[in-house]
């Protein structure tokens, strides 16, 4: 195992309240980013330093790129589409008092599998749903706490999620029509050492977590061996993702929500140049 504590940069210092979900948009160029308590998405270019800020109406877990343009919304009550126009309309609407969106991730097959949360992390109060390009809903898991980071092995074959409270990264076998089965656990964040939030997953099948209260980000190989450890100085690290143009460089969202004394990157945007190798994502294909 390597450990790194001086690898990172700061990408965009900022000071959000609940930084999440980073993802890499080839056919812009940017990486998209948001602040789920302040209901704002970010959009970083790396070759320009150009910065791009939308407010939502909602709270906002998560953002993807569309297949066909635009973006799709992890939203407090539901998934919406934002047009490449700026149109905004409902994919499935369907609020619950106390409830919000959360992480989310595309699979191979361009379906989403967006995460919920109840806001007071009551035990057993969110939901893994898994979403078709025409708005068709299967809930997948449905006694979740935190839903957080989800990601798919190389080949298509494995699908890794974290409910974060149970400190595991859990590994599913993936069938031809993408459905999962045969849930266990792929590696369990020892006491102490903080809570898996955020995954991605690399070229070589490896699986990166953000460790919230962790103040690192872990590789696990997948046989589920700790291989590589970045330290860092902001203990609240949310989510990870490969970005630039060679998927190369391993963006981090961090958090100072919570924190009595925030350190000043808390809430910035960081990146590991030449962490790894990334795999290109899909586009939801709604």
């Amino acid at each position: 195992m390597t450990t790194s504590g001086t690898a990172f940069e700061v990408a965009v210092h900022a000071e959000a309240s609940l930084g999440e979900g980073p993802t890499w948009d080839p056919a812009t160029g940017r990486l998209l980013w948001l602040d789920i308590l302040n209901s704002r998405v970010h959009t970083y270019d790396p070759a320009t330093g150009r910065r791009t800020l939308r407010r939502t109406d909602q709270h906002v877990g998560a953002v993807k790129p569309r297949a066909g343009g635009g973006l799709v919304l992890n939203l407090r009550d539901g998934i919406g589409l934002l047009d490449p126009d700026d149109t905004f309309r409902w994919l499935h609407r369907e609020p619950v008092p106390g409830r919000r969106g959360n992480d989310a991730a595309v699979a191979p097959d361009g379906s989403l599998w967006a995460g919920t949360m109840r806001y007071d992390e009551a035990a057993g109060g969110g939901t893994l749903t898994r979403f078709t390009g025409g708005g068709t809903a299967e809930t997948v898991l449905d006694d979740v706490t935190v839903s957080n980071g989800t990601g798919w092995s190389p080949d298509g074959t494995l699908m890794y999620y974290a409910d974060t409270p149970t400190r595991r990264i859990d590994v599913f076998d993936v069938a031809a029509d993408g459905r999962v089965a045969n849930r266990r656990p792929l590696a369990v964040i020892e006491d102490g050492a903080g809570f898996p939030d955020g995954l991605c997953v690399d070229a070589d099948g490896c699986v990166w977590t953000a460790l919230w209260d962790g103040g690192a980000v872990r590789r696990y190989t997948p046989s589920g061996d700790l291989d590589r450890v970045v330290a860092l100085p902001v203990p609240r690290v949310t989510a990870c993702a490969f970005g630039g143009p060679d998927l190369t460089d391993l963006y981090l969202t961090t958090a100072r929500v919570g924190l009595a004394a925030p350190h000043p990157l808390a809430g910035s945007l960081l990146v590991v140049p030449g962490a790894g190798r990334g795999v290109a994502q899909p586009a939801f294909a709604g």
